[in-house]
């Protein structure tokens, strides 16, 4: 297994799994994706800020990163940090605990990026996955309602997003 950055040849297979992604939300939570502006990923990939883990010479997963996130995490957001969005895994890789080895790359990233936290969101409501995200290392946050969120994507637009953090302890700052 190996997590490196997406190129701009895997854009396909990024939305594919984005597809299949929401094809699983919607089988498992009320609330699921609904589409992302392909520009988006492109810059995403453009700046270093997109990810593919690879197995068996396949991309397995895929994830974003940002270091700010100020619509979804308010004042929060001037905390040293780092954002994790859009997890999402080819289906003949599920069960494999991406998110764990994701936590694990993300804590050296943060670390070589003087970050404090580690974060990310999902749509509220789905226990299973709250639960695993615990698992991971993750501390529940709590629920936040968005107002105003255009410069996000749509399924931000309805419902409720639950917050999720991980503190480093050895944060130089």
């Amino acid at each position: 297994m190996e997590i490196l950055k997406s190129i701009c040849t895997d854009i396909d297979t990024i939305f594919d799994l984005y597809k299949k992604g929401t094809e699983h939300q919607k089988k498992v939570a009320k609330k699921h994706w609904r589409g992302f502006d392909r520009f988006l990923v492109e810059k995403e990939i453009s700046e270093g800020r997109q990810y593919k883990i690879i197995m068996d010479n396949t991309i397995a997963c895929v994830f974003a990163i940002d270091y700010t996130d100020p619509f979804i995490w308010g004042e929060k957001n001037k905390d040293p940090a780092i954002y994790i969005h859009r997890i999402a895994t080819n289906p003949d890789f599920r069960g494999k605990f991406f998110v764990r080895k994701i936590v694990e790359w993300a804590k050296e990233h943060a670390r070589k990026k003087n970050k404090k936290f580690i974060r990310m969101d999902t749509g509220s409501g789905n226990e299973k996955l709250n639960t695993y995200y615990e698992s991971c290392g993750f501390k529940y946050q709590g629920i936040v309602k968005l107002q105003g969120c255009d410069n996000l994507p749509a399924h931000y637009k309805d419902g409720t997003s639950s917050l999720f953090e991980i503190q480093l302890p050895y944060f130089p700052g």
